[in-house]
């Protein structure tokens, strides 16, 4: 029996991370230490293959006790005080972040610093997940005063009599996003002001009807992306509720044969931090069956 299988096309790293991995690949062509500050991408198969090239991944901690040394921002970018640590210490910096993450971050950055007296009432609030990389270095821009909203349920803490400026983590829900806006319109209070950026990459905003349309599509999904991928756990879920038969791996080997049996076309599906080569050798191993 043939099989029919199928990678996404729309499936596999975004700009961001492909021109940090680029990056990445340039500087180490160049036979010098290069290090980079947290996971490149949250996948570990394609942080092995860098590592193997030569990448050192640090955290913050051994960042800040590291001299002289070139060290590259992933693309998830950092708050100000990564830059400051990198000029006091000398260290070269290779600056990776997303365009879009950087203009967020300039715009919150704007947003800040024009705080005049009488709109010192001001909440800058970042719909985003609490302790995640970009979310760190937008929090960052505003000397860690602004207020991180994870998820519709919690934007009822917010002083809906101060006023509120609203921006998103680039990699979040558009319908949460909405639903948040017009939860926080309907309880502002009329003596304050309230004013919105729908900052939310498309790129990966326009992931979520395409992977529900190629989910569809197939008999099995197979869904290659690492646990640490917070867009991957959004994209998992959209596919899953799609078609029940969709499973999560991790690599090639997590590959349960025995599924593979009961059907006829198969979908292999990814997150922005799934690398295109780690689809292409699941579909190897499902073709081999």
């Amino acid at each position: 029996m043939h099989k029919h299988v199928e990678i996404d096309k729309s499936s596999g790293f975004c700009f961001g991370v492909t021109m940090a991995i680029k990056k990445a690949e340039e500087e180490l062509a160049k036979g010098e230490t290069l290090y980079c500050l947290g996971d490149i991408v949250h996948n570990d198969q394609e942080c092995e293959r860098l590592k193997k090239a030569g990448l050192i991944t640090i955290n913050h901690e051994e960042f800040a006790s590291l001299k002289n040394a070139k060290v590259l921002l992933r693309a998830h970018g950092e708050p100000p005080s990564t830059y400051e640590t990198a000029r006091q210490n000398n260290i070269k910096i290779i600056d990776a972040t997303c365009p879009v993450v950087l203009r967020l971050q300039k715009r919150i950055k704007q947003e800040f610093d024009t705080q005049s007296v009488n709109n010192k009432g001001k909440q800058i609030v970042i719909y985003g997940k609490n302790g995640h990389a970009e979310v760190m270095g937008l929090v960052g821009q505003t000397n860690g005063s602004a207020v991180v909203v994870e998820n519709f349920d919690e934007v009822a803490r917010l002083d809906f009599s101060k006023n509120i400026r609203l921006y998103s983590q680039t990699t979040k829900s558009l319908d949460e996003f909405r639903r948040i806006v017009a939860y926080i319109q309907s309880h502002i209070s009329h003596e304050a002001s309230f004013e919105y950026y729908d900052t939310i990459c498309r790129q990966v905003a326009n992931r979520m009807p395409n992977i529900q349309k190629f989910a569809a599509e197939h008999d099995l999904i197979f869904f290659v992306c690492g646990p640490k991928s917070s867009n991957g756990k959004i994209l998992f879920q959209e596919c899953k509720k799609v078609n029940p038969n969709t499973y999560q791996i991790d690599r090639p080997e997590d590959i349960d044969h025995t599924l593979l049996n009961k059907a006829n076309s198969i979908g292999i599906c990814g997150a922005t931090s799934t690398p295109k080569w780690l689809m292409e050798a699941c579909k190897k191993v499902i073709m081999k069956d």
